[in-house]
């Protein structure tokens, strides 16, 4: 297992439509151990491949208190989603330090292979289904800022650009950790 670089926004790259996975193969599997512990070395509940620059159909995630239940999702799509939508406060691992309110299903099934390549369905709720569709947009090329208004993200791309100036300029020993 090895941690990965997490792009951040705004890197043109987090907007490339990820491919569907062809083979849940020994190079899969070793992407998934990779972003399973670069997620848990983060801090964050959800990973997708886009964020790690891999433009394949591989979400990882773990929402459970113990941080020892992580979820695979390869070739993700969801089938069902609820009608009733709920606005939750999210945040980003490619968007450090940035949190905000975006209206999602507050349900959701998804059909998707896990590591071993097994055909799986899940019904997921609350933080799981929110999780869920916001690690699947980042498959279709789309960060949560894209959900607030052009000013908002104009505001947030501004900050993160002058913070990643600021990093480039620190001594490599100093830069700090998102």
């Amino acid at each position: 297992m090895a941690l990965r670089t997490i792009l951040s926004y705004p890197d043109p790259r987090l907007h490339t439509v990820a491919r569907p996975v062809a083979a849940v193969d020994e190079r899969v599997r070793t992407l998934v151990a990779d972003m399973i512990e670069t997620m848990y070395h983060a801090n964050g509940i959800g990973l997708a491949a886009t964020q790690v620059d891999v433009h394949e159909r591989v979400v990882v995630i773990d929402v459970s208190e113990e941080r020892n239940e992580p979820l695979v999702l390869i070739n993700a799509e969801i089938t069902w989603a609820s009608d009733e939508t709920v606005v939750n406060e999210e945040g980003c691992l490619s968007v450090p330090g940035i949190y905000d309110g975006v209206e999602r299903a507050t349900a959701v099934r998804v059909r998707a292979l896990d590591e071993h390549g097994a055909e799986r369905e899940i019904e997921a709720e609350g933080l799981l289904a929110v999780c869920i569709q916001h690690e699947l947009d980042h498959l279709r090329g789309k960060v949560f800022v894209e959900y607030l208004s052009p000013l908002k993200r104009n505001r947030i791309k501004t900050k993160l650009l002058k913070q990643q100036r600021e990093d480039q300029r620190a001594e490599p020993g100093e830069r700090r950790r998102a």
